[in-house]
């Protein structure tokens, strides 16, 4: 079954012959205007951007789309697919001058000397296409002229033919101003509903005219920062090929930006040399042009707020390939119960506890101890300091007290036992990095942990955030929203980045001014989104007083897992506290 744009051409060229996708027909514009009858082609294709087009081979009218066809041929508009009766199908409404300057394009026209002929020749551009768009010269300059909807033209742009930075506009400077300076722009309405192509430099557009492709020009790159976006509204896919240049790829982002969805941006390739153009790449190509372009536009990358099929797929198989590498499987805690419940240190996990239960400690530890087997670790503190969580991380790797490290451990088998934690430390310290810093914004992160990968050449990263609710808020009336803010960011940062978490968090008090004994989801203080936010919510509540100093060392703590994304919630573990060297035992699971 054929669609309604074939069948509305086959209806109105009933004599028309349709081979490889091109329906052909005698040319009813140029019969009209009493020329011989050239040949209308009419792109048949529905894969096609371009499916509707019609031409005439010689030129004689503006192609364009199914509306536009209907328009010059005087059809019933509400024949037309696509029509729209509520559209205003008119250009803008604008007040033209008596003069205008037809007569002296003419002039130029007849003025544009053989030299010059061949000089376009060489990119693919024939005369009968130079003739149609009134190309001309004035004895020292090309002369383009820009002619506007009513048919006249009231200003044209003047190019020396060696030097195109040298150009002036000659005419009525109003109609040089910004909102005018589109080559070719008549191309414009005759597109409704159809494709267009946007280019830099009038001969680029001629380059790419005489491959039967409808096209508008720029004089240069900055001008495209002055087309509305209501002038291609009624467009429903526009290609963007300017020079290849970094200046003039800004600037058609920029314009891509405001057009939306509907553009496709033209890539070079890669062995394109700097400053091409489409008109400088037909004259390299010859003949060969013709394929390189519809091979550019056919692999036109769409302006779109998504990543390309293409890299979403190799995307997921590198990820892959990673998660199943060894860097993978280092995330590991070295606790043995923790890394089997949770299967390693992977995605955002946060840990709620009371005070003074061990939680700094805890994740001081994991964190140091990842660090060792030069796993890059960043850990935000806002609770200890630098210098405790070193002092902290020495004592445990030397099995000493606080006050043993701080008296240069008197005996000789304690000395060796700290001098040999000092060089642990020192080693550990390029992947081991503290961040103090109560300014703390998710650009900056962002910044550290894209250094510190680069430094040590990782694949991951653990991020420890002591805690979040002492992150840096904005307002601090507003302390659960920045905290839910704060939360929105890392899952962000943990996708874009490849980066763990493992982030402390406050329970909060019950009624009667007590923690929850029971571990639960709700017990969360300051934010509704942990929920929502975390792939793992662990618990860490202890069994004992932590407001009596009686026993430290049979304190044991229970790791609970509240929720998870991948895991069975329920107990993890116990973890008796290494009094008095900072850390912690896993003890063995029960039967």
């Amino acid at each position: 079954m054929t669609d309604p744009i074939t069948r509305f051409y086959q209806n109105q060229l009933p004599e028309a012959e349709l081979k490889n996708n091109i329906l052909s027909a005698r040319c009813p514009f140029c019969e009209k205007k009493g020329a011989p009858a050239a040949t209308l082609a009419v792109v048949l294709n529905p894969e096609s951007y371009f499916h509707g087009y019609f031409r005439c081979l010689d030129f004689c009218v503006a192609g364009g789309f199914p509306l536009h066809f209907a328009r010059l041929r005087g059809i019933d508009l509400r024949l037309v697919p696509g029509f729209d009766p509520d559209r205003d199908h008119g250009t803008a409404r604008i007040d033209y001058p008596l003069r205008n300057i037809n007569h002296e394009i003419l002039e130029f026209m007849d003025r544009l000397t053989g030299d010059l002929r061949r000089r376009f020749r060489t990119m693919g551009i024939g005369d009968t296409l130079l003739a149609r768009m009134q190309i001309g010269y004035n004895g020292r300059y090309l002369v383009y002229p820009y002619i506007q909807a009513d048919g006249n033209c009231y200003s044209a742009r003047c190019v020396h033919p060696d030097r195109p930075e040298d150009t002036f506009w000659h005419g009525d400077e109003t109609f040089a101003g910004p909102g005018f300076r589109i080559f070719n722009s008549r191309d414009i309405d005759a597109c409704e509903n159809g494709s267009l192509i946007i280019t830099e430099g009038e001969e680029s557009l001629l380059a790419i005219k005489q491959l039967g492709l409808p096209v508008v020009a720029v004089p240069a790159a900055t001008d495209l920062e002055h087309l509305a976006p209501d002038r291609f509204a009624w467009l429903r896919t526009i290609f963007l090929w300017v020079g290849n240049s970094a200046q003039s790829e800004a600037a058609a982002r920029a314009l891509a930006t405001r057009l939306g969805y509907k553009v496709r941006l033209i890539a070079w390739p890669a062995t394109a040399p700097k400053n091409c153009t489409p008109a400088r790449l037909a004259a390299a190509e010859g003949e060969d042009f013709r394929r390189t372009a519809f091979a550019l536009i056919r692999d036109a990358r769409s302006f779109s707020p998504f990543s390309s099929p293409e890299r979403e797929h190799l995307r997921f198989l590198e990820t892959l390939e990673q998660e199943s590498g060894n860097s993978y499987r280092t995330m590991r805690s070295g606790f043995a119960g923790l890394d089997r419940a949770l299967g390693g240190i992977h995605g955002l996990n946060i840990m709620g506890g009371t005070p003074k239960a061990g939680k700094s400690c805890f994740f001081i530890q994991i964190a140091s101890e990842m660090a060792r087997r030069r796993i890059p670790v960043i850990y935000y503190d806002f609770e200890n300091g630098r210098q405790k969580i070193y002092l902290r991380t020495v004592c445990r790797l030397a099995r000493l007290s606080v006050e043993q490290v701080k008296d240069h451990a008197p005996g000789d088998e304690e000395r060796k036992r700290l001098q040999a934690a000092q060089r642990d430390l020192r080693q550990m310290l390029p992947w081991f990095r503290v961040v103090t810093d109560r300014s703390l914004s998710p650009e900056l992160m962002r910044r550290h942990i894209d250094f510190l990968r680069h430094e040590t050449n990782s694949d991951y990263t653990l991020v420890v955030i002591d805690s979040l609710h002492k992150l840096p808020f904005k307002n601090f009336s507003e302390r659960r929203t920045g905290i839910d803010a704060w939360l929105r960011q890392l899952e962000a940062i943990r996708d874009e980045l490849d980066v763990s978490f493992l982030v402390i968090s406050e329970l909060s008090r019950g009624r009667d001014g007590r923690y929850d004994g029971q571990p639960q989801l709700g017990s969360f203080k300051g934010s509704g989104d942990i929920e929502y936010s975390a792939d793992n919510a662990l618990v860490f509540l202890p069994r004992w007083d932590p407001f009596t100093d009686s026993g430290r060392e049979q304190r044991t703590n229970e790791l609970w897992l509240v929720a998870s994304r991948e895991q069975s919630p329920g107990q993890v573990g116990t973890y008796r506290l290494d009094y008095p060297f900072w850390g912690f035992v896993e003890e063995p699971a029960a039967g």
